[in-house]
Formats: structure tokens, C-alpha cells, sequence
């Protein structure tokens, strides 16, 4: 079982904490639905750590290395309109999984994110549960855990840090191809009981909670395996 260990301690230097943003483009008047903005954030997560640019020598290197060498903190925030277009600019990558765009950014000491990230709110990122179609060929499968609740925003960092945690478990075939599908991801939950004999089988990637916000430190929130 792969298990993410990176949690918090009393020790952590506050001027040294960092994290990946994820951006969720939620626009007032038509919000694209809940699946799709979970689909989408876990497949910009893991687009940002094997972006050519993050290899040795790549630019986004040392700041991706630093920051999964320690805990792979994400803050997830909002925006619509201009704040939208202004933080399309900064270094990261858009992915979009029907009408929902999310944008990875590339991770940073908290204290250094530019203006135009912190301004976003992190609350108000909640959106109704939908029913998921089929799941689309090629996508790797996460299980959100049904028997906890979890908003939109927080969701999408949980499936974040799933698909990063996936990726190591692959070939170089199956990121090959994986990557040739934009790391499509499809997000689904399960019923209680295939949620447990998921956990129970060999191999399972499950990501859990540092418990900062929303759920109890130790929570397991999301699992994927490798089929």
C-alpha cells in the first residue's frame, strides 16, 4: 500500500510551508458541474510534476522537487472573470474536462504567492453532487471515500494529491499514454462496502488527510489502484 504520510508537525516553519495552488474557474452565472472540476484538478495536479519543465535542468525543477520532498500541500481557491485571466499567466498548467477548467500552478512557499492567487478566496467552491457518465477510456480511476464529506475545493485537492501518488506506481508506458490523454482522471464514489474491499486489496494508493480543514488528521479521502 502507497500511503500519504506527509503530515503536519509542531515543528513546521511557517515561512517555509508550501504548496501547489489549484485554481477552480467557477463562473456565477453557468458553474460547470462537480465531477468534471474534480476530474479536472486531479489530472492538472499531476500535469504540473511531469511537465517537461519540472525534469532536472527544467525550470519549474527545484521548486517542484522542494516542495514533494516535504508535504504536497495544495490550496485550492476560486475565480471567475478577470481574476480568471489574471492568473492564467502565472506559471502552470489548464486543464479542462468538460466544462470545467482548473489550473495547477507551480508550487511555491506560501508566503510567495503572487497577489493575483492570494486575493482568491479559498470558501464558496461548492458544487451539487452530479451522477458521472461512463468512465471515459484511458482514465485512471479515483474513489472518493462515500462516508466522508468533502466541499468541491477540498475534493479537488484530495484527488490532487491521488493522481501524484498514482504516477510512481506506473510504467513509463502507461505514463506515456497517460500523459497523451492529458492524465484523464475520473473521479467516482463508491458504495461503503466496495469502498472497503478497496482498501483492502494490494497495491492501493490511498491519500491521507494532514486534517487541517474539513476532516479528522489521518482520514483516508481518496483511493486509487492500479488496474
Amino acid at each position: 500500500m502507497l500511503v500519504d504520510r506527509h503530515h503536519a508537525t509542531d515543528e513546521e516553519d511557517p515561512e517555509s510551508v508550501r504548496a501547489m495552488p489549484v485554481v477552480l474557474r467557477i463562473e456565477r452565472a453557468d458553474p460547470p458541474c462537480r465531477t468534471d472540476v474534480l476530474e479536472a484538478a486531479a489530472a492538472a495536479a499531476v500535469a504540473v510534476c511531469l511537465d517537461p519543465r519540472a525534469e532536472p535542468g527544467g525550470e519549474w525543477h527545484d521548486d517542484v522537487v522542494a516542495w514533494v520532498r516535504g508535504r504536497i500541500r495544495k490550496v485550492t481557491r476560486r475565480a471567475r472573470g478577470a481574476h480568471w485571466e489574471a492568473v492564467r499567466a502565472l506559471p502552470g498548467v489548464t486543464l479542462t474536462v468538460g466544462r470545467a477548467e482548473v489550473r495547477a500552478f507551480v508550487p511555491s512557499r506560501v508566503v510567495d504567492v503572487p497577489k493575483e492567487l492570494s486575493r482568491l478566496q479559498i470558501s464558496g467552491s461548492e458544487l451539487p453532487v452530479d451522477e458521472p457518465g461512463p468512465v471515459p477510456a484511458g482514465a485512471r480511476l479515483l474513489w472518493l471515500n462515500p462516508r466522508v464529506g468533502m466541499t468541491a475545493g477540498k475534493a479537488a485537492a484530495q484527488v490532487g494529491h491521488a493522481s501524484m501518488l498514482l504516477a510512481p506506481t506506473l510504467s513509463e508506458e502507461e505514463l506515456g499514454e497517460w500523459a497523451a490523454l492529458d492524465y484523464r482522471c475520473a473521479v467516482r464514489t463508491p458504495s461503503p462496502a466496495e469502498w472497503d474491499a478497496l482498501l483492502a486489496r494490494p497495491g492501493v494508493v490511498v491519500v491521507r488527510d494532514a486534517g487541517y480543514t474539513e476532516v479528522d488528521p489521518g482520514t483516508a479521502t481518496v483511493a486509487a489502484y492500479r488496474t
